[in-house]
């Protein structure tokens, strides 16, 4: 009989675990019978906990104004975060409520002509209004002058206001560039609130201060309402979330007692066996299977997995690149999703020692990395290759 351990991912606990285990183990024997199935449940033992209750976690304050006081800034944060993901935002906002195109009377000025007249002289000056942001205004500047939602918002907007969202839109993909380049640098507030005072004056908008925040209602109902709640539970949601990333990092820096509970499990049971793990668990049974030869193992099976590319990156504990997998590890079989983001390769790091096959669930990320045991297409792949 072959007995098949299951070794749960990050951030797994009770009485999920119990839920989890027991659908794999109904997948799995659908397809074959005489099967045993061993759960290995780690993370109530060896599993991240806040062992303070959480003494490490900041009040819910601002900026030493008390909690949650409002001041330069605070207002609009969660405005500019959507912003950076969609610079154009406000834009497409103010060109959804233009209406339909009229005809202009003849030789009456389009409404956006002024606004594009001073985006070339911008142009000119290249990226040097914005240099205390990063490189990039420039493109901005050439992208926003060329984009179809220029000319229907400025329809809709007085020419204050577009000046002030145009600036805003510059801004943001100059920042957005910063972020998706992982430049270690990115200004803070006050700098970037700077920069769309110049730039706006310089669109034509008229003084009204040093400080220009977004005003938008629309981006304001939509992201800062839900900005202040997070900040209000960090608590509660770091306490939700901590263990997926807490159980990283403590089995990394402490993971001797997760493999000594797995060898220990496997011992007590008869060839021929086969490991079935999902994501940290995957690190977790290579890591017992390159330090100890256990010839009972006949077969790793990985989900989701990230053994791959701490490998790669030097931060598997077991098994630094560029050394071989040794000889003793059994056949591998490692399950992917393109769409899983914690997924990774590991047939071009072991050749000949390593399957990959890539599983289908259409579910974007992070849905996709939990929704292997849901897939028949996983138990199919197992089933064909247990021993």
């Amino acid at each position: 009989m072959t007995a098949v351990v299951f070794i749960h991912g990050t951030g797994v606990r009770e009485p999920g675990f119990s839920a989890l285990a027991g659908r794999f183990a109904a997948g799995v024997s659908a397809l074959r019978g005489g099967l045993r199935v061993v759960p290995y449940y780690w993370g109530g033992a060896h599993g991240a906990a806040l062992a303070a209750g959480g003494a490490s976690l900041p009040p819910a304050t601002g900026t030493g104004r008390g909690p949650l006081a409002p001041g330069p800034g605070d207002d609009d944060t969660a405005d500019w975060a959507v912003l950076y993901a969609d610079p154009y935002a406000e834009l497409a906002l103010a060109a959804a409520g233009s209406g339909p195109a009229e005809e202009l009377p003849p030789g009456s000025v389009p409404p956006d002509l002024r606004v594009r007249a001073r985006l070339a002289d911008l142009l000119a000056e290249g990226d040097g209004p914005a240099a205390e942001l990063g490189p990039g205004l420039a493109r901005a500047v050439a992208d926003l002058a060329a984009h179809p939602l220029l000319a229907p918002a400025a329809a809709s907007l007085a020419p204050d206001d577009l000046a002030e969202i145009a600036a805003r839109c510059l801004t943001a993909q100059v920042v957005a560039g910063l972020l998706d380049t992982d430049v270690p640098l990115v200004p803070v507030g006050v700098t970037r609130d700077a920069v769309v005072g110049r730039l706006a004056a310089v669109l034509g908008a008229s003084a009204r201060g040093a400080e220009r925040g977004v005003r938008s209602l629309a981006l304001r109902v939509a992201s800062s309402a839900a900005s202040r709640a997070v900040v209000r539970r960090r608590r509660a949601l770091t306490e939700a979330a901590h263990p997926a990333a807490g159980d990283v990092l403590r089995y990394l820096s402490r993971g001797e007692a997760v493999r000594a509970g797995l060898r220990a499990l496997i011992a007590g049971l008869e060839p021929p066996v086969a490991i079935v793990a999902h994501s940290l668990g995957g690190i977790i049974a290579l890591d017992t299977l390159v330090l100890t030869p256990l010839p009972q193992v006949r077969l790793l099976v990985t989900a989701g997995s990230q053994a791959p590319f701490l490998y790669e990156s030097g931060s598997l504990p077991s098994l630094e690149h560029p050394a071989p997998l040794p000889a003793h590890v059994p056949d591998w079989l490692n399950l992917y999703d393109p769409r899983d983001l914690l997924s990774y390769l590991g047939a071009g790091l072991f050749p000949g020692r390593v399957t990959d096959i890539a599983v289908d669930s259409r579910q974007p990320f992070p849905a996709a990395h939990s929704a292997y045991w849901t897939n028949s297409e996983v138990y199919r792949h197992i089933g064909e290759r247990l021993p």
